[in-house]
């Protein structure tokens, strides 16, 4: 019986992979170990979007490489491997096997196969891009949140974005399969489900022929034990009628949508090469809060995009002090090889790179804080994360998805586990973060 520790790195679609893989070799009679010097085989899930994530992926790689004896395994699985398996397999002979983001299919049997099989396997990043389908996954004991991939890849061809290389085109996976899976998510515990895909609100267009999300959503509703549904990578152009009248409807749907929109003005979103205007994120924006009141909104900022001037950065810093988005993360922008605005003229260097990022989160902080100060009084439903001291614990409104979101640090009397959901009055507020206590 071998031994498997596996290290995950980068988004929730990596997590969701090692899930898939982690349950396969179970069933093949394999154990997880969650020490590298207890394992027979280790696997490290790479991230390679940005520089950052590359360097960090590296790093570990070359951790695990140090700890491994003479009759372990080091496998590189996930976005790294997929986009820069023959440049790795020349730098790091210690690495037993590199797999691509394509392979988990393969994986289990050439994992669990003899050393000449290994040797014969050392390089086998491969191409297969068949449509997702229904997995069993290895969800973590206690889990009470968890994620749903409902499509793999994407068709957007930002200029900056290497994600349609190294996943390749969008594929869905069918209604009855995403059903299916969250059942199994629900059995195991968990009470919110995240909706993750490279552009979630394109769902179903590649199998139906026409958008599916809304059909899908309401499917989902309908599973026993889910009470939290959470939308996240949807796209402005993909917020249809018919999207916001289900996402008001149905009250296990967070009031909650992830929106990456990247810039606010035109001349940047044209370089991306984005399918949005300035205009068409500002209807989207209204369209959202006039139907639904309460939703919360969250996005993603790049800027110091090549040719990106000081207009536009102005431009940019007034879209967050007038609209106020609740939940921004803001990224300088990192130049990647193999994407078109590699090319691109106009590139700025790294310190006006970074000064604009922080100036971005230097407006939002102002937004967050008087945003969070009007919480104050009310009460929220809070799903309990954690305890952190005697009768405190941090949690999560409806409007926070996990990691990444603002925090609830709060008081009850009674005993809470993970996953418990309850009210929560708040008393005071931070920039991002809330202090309530339990309303009986």
């Amino acid at each position: 019986m071998k031994r498997i520790y596996i290290d995950t790195l980068g988004c929730a679609k990596n997590e969701y992979d090692s899930q898939m893989l982690a349950a396969s070799l179970l069933e093949r009679g394999c154990s997880l170990v969650y020490d590298p010097q207890e394992a027979d085989i280790m696997i490290v899930n790479t991230c390679g979007f940005i520089e950052d994530a590359k360097k960090e992926s590296i790093e570990r790689i070359f951790e695990l490489a140090d700890e491994k004896g003479r009759d372990m395994k080091l496998v590189v699985t996930g976005c790294l491997s997929e986009r820069y398996h023959k440049e790795l397999a020349e730098e790091m002979p210690e690495v037993d096997m590199f797999f691509g983001v394509n392979d988990y299919d393969d994986l289990p049997d050439i994992l669990l196969s003899d050393d000449r099989e290994w040797n014969e396997s050392s390089d086998r990043v491969g191409s297969n891009l068949d449509d997702l389908r229904y997995r069993v996954r290895e969800l973590s004991e206690g889990s009470y949140y968890g994620y749903l991939k409902i499509a793999e890849g994407c068709n957007n061809a930002c200029s900056f974005c290497a994600i349609p290389s190294i996943r390749g085109p969008y594929r869905s996976k069918r209604i009855e399969d995403c059903i299916r899976e969250a059942k199994d998510m629900a059995d195991a515990g968990i009470r919110e489900l995240i909706l993750i895909a490279q552009d979630t609100s394109q769902y179903g267009r590649d199998l139906y022929g026409e958008i599916r999300l809304p059909e899908l959503l309401h499917e989902l509703c309908r599973i026993d034990g889910i009470e939290w549904i959470r939308l996240m990578y949807v796209y402005d152009n993909g917020i249809t009628d018919q999207l916001i009248d289900t996402i008001a409807s149905e009250p296990k749907i967070c009031k909650y949508i992830d929106m990456p929109i990247q810039h606010i003005a035109d001349p940047v979103l044209h370089r991306m090469r984005r399918q949005s205007t300035g205009a068409s994120i500002r209807a989207a924006i209204t369209k959202l809060r006039d139907r639904i009141p309460e939703v919360h909104i969250r996005t993603t900022l790049l800027v110091g995009f090549p040719g990106e001037t000081e207009d536009d950065i102005s431009e940019l810093l007034d879209f967050i002090d007038t609209m106020k988005i609740d939940r921004v993360g803001a990224f300088a922008f990192s130049d990647e090889e193999g994407t078109p605005s590699f090319d691109l003229d106009g590139k700025l260097d790294e310190e006006t790179k970074q000064s604009r990022r922080d100036l971005v989160m230097k407006h939002q902080l102002r937004v967050s804080e008087e945003l969070n100060e009007h919480k104050i009084g009310r009460v929220y439903e809070v799903i309990t994360d954690e305890q952190v001291d005697e009768g405190v614990y941090c949690g999560r409104t409806r409007y926070d998805s996990p990691e990444i979101d603002c925090e609830v640090t709060f008081s009850s009397s009674r005993e809470l586990v993970p996953g418990d959901i309850v009210k929560v009055r708040i008393d005071n507020a931070y920039e991002y973060d809330l202090e309530g206590e339990e309303v009986l």
